[in-house]
C-alpha cells in the first residue's frame, strides 16, 4: 500500500546555549567548516556575555548559532550558524536564523551585521532570502586551505521583523 503520509519525524528543540553544549557545539563546528573555531573561541564567547542558541533532536545537538549585541545604536553581529552535515536540507539553518534574529530584536537590536565566505553560495542565498543585505566586501579576511578568501559584508534591519 502506498501512502502520501510523511513518516513520523522527532521534534527539533530550540533553546539558549550552556556551557554543559560546548563539546557538542564544537564536534559540528569541525565537521561544518575547513578552518573551525576553537574551544577557546566558544569559551571567550561565552565569558563575553554572547547569546548562544542550539537545535536539538532525540537529546543530540544538530545546530547551533551565536550573536552578540553591542548595547550601543542597537547593533548586533551574527558571529557564527552551523548545521550538522547530516542534518542539513531540512530547513534547520533558516529556523535557527529566524529565531536568533527574533532573540537579538528582543535584546532591543535594531540592526545586525555578518560577514560570510564569498564561497558559501547556500549561507549568502539563505541570508538573502532572509532579508539580509550585502554592504561591503573585505578582502583576505578568511583563512583557507591555499591561503585566504573574500568575506561579503551583509546587515538587516531587524525593525521589520516580527518576533
Amino acid at each position: 500500500m502506498i501512502t502520501s503520509e510523511k513518516p513520523y519525524a522527532t521534534p527539533i528543540i530550540m533553546r539558549s546555549m550552556s556551557w554543559n553544549d560546548l563539546d557538542a557545539v564544537l564536534a559540528i563546528e569541525c565537521l561544518a567548516n575547513t578552518h573551525p573555531w576553537t574551544m577557546d573561541n566558544f569559551n571567550d564567547c561565552f565569558k563575553a556575555g554572547y547569546y548562544g542558541q542550539v537545535m536539538e533532536q532525540n537529546g543530540e545537538i544538530v545546530a547551533f548559532g551565536i550573536f552578540y549585541t553591542t548595547g550601543v545604536a542597537g547593533k548586533s553581529y551574527l558571529m557564527n550558524v552551523a548545521v550538522s552535515p547530516c542534518h542539513r536540507r531540512q530547513g534547520l539553518g533558516k529556523q535557527l536564523l529566524n529565531r536568533l534574529l527574533a532573540n537579538a530584536k528582543q535584546l532591543n537590536a535594531r540592526v545586525i551585521f555578518l560577514e560570510v565566505r564569498v564561497s558559501n553560495r547556500i549561507a549568502i542565498d539563505l541570508y538573502l532570502e532572509t532579508g539580509f543585505s550585502e554592504i561591503g566586501h573585505r578582502q583576505n579576511y578568511y583563512p583557507t586551505k591555499k591561503g585566504r578568501e573574500d568575506a561579503l559584508v551583509m546587515v538587516m534591519d531587524l525593525t521589520f521583523i516580527n518576533e
